[in-house]
């Protein structure tokens, strides 16, 4: 039988099947309760699709159907691995991980962020990264506290 008839594919072919490393990042994995939660939950979705794709028969499909799930579980029993489950904070007084804070920008608008994780900052559900600039210009302040950011200032109103 020809070569050309089998379906053993190429070490290159294998080797565009398989997806590098999501990026982790260099700050401590800080996670509220829900964000350990939601690890757990994509990582064992990411699980549950690469068995899956495990059932095909056609080995370059199932390298090409197996890769992303593959590499999301990777990243996910990384971030599991190395979670550190932040307490509820303990006062309302200052801002802390965890804390919702309701502030005015000095355009008028209000908006209310809670500071969670990494993994589980959502801004459009407003959950905002504990490392992200607005986040860390907040970390330690109290209601009534004005801050300069980025040209506009924002006043803190409120913190639950």
């Amino acid at each position: 039988m020809s070569v050309a008839f089998t379906k053993e594919e190429s070490a290159e072919t294998a080797a565009e099947t398989q997806l590098p490393d999501r990026p982790v990042s260099p700050h401590p994995n800080l996670v509220t309760e829900a964000g350990l939660k939601a690890l757990e939950d994509q990582l064992h979705h990411a699980q549950a699709a690469h068995e899956a794709a495990q059932a095909i028969e056609d080995v370059n499909e199932r390298r090409r159907e197996s890769a992303l799930p593959l590499r999301d579980a990777r990243y996910f029993a990384t971030r599991l691995r190395t979670a550190q489950v932040m307490p509820q904070p303990s006062s309302t007084e200052t801002i802390a991980f965890g804390s919702t804070v309701t502030f005015e920008r000095g355009d008028g608008r209000v908006q209310t962020y809670r500071i969670v994780g990494e993994d589980e900052a959502d801004p459009k559900r407003g959950m905002i990264s504990y490392v992200s600039p607005v986040a860390r210009l907040l970390m330690g302040k109290s209601v009534g506290d004005v801050v300069e950011m980025s040209g506009q200032t924002i006043e803190i109103t409120a913190i639950a």
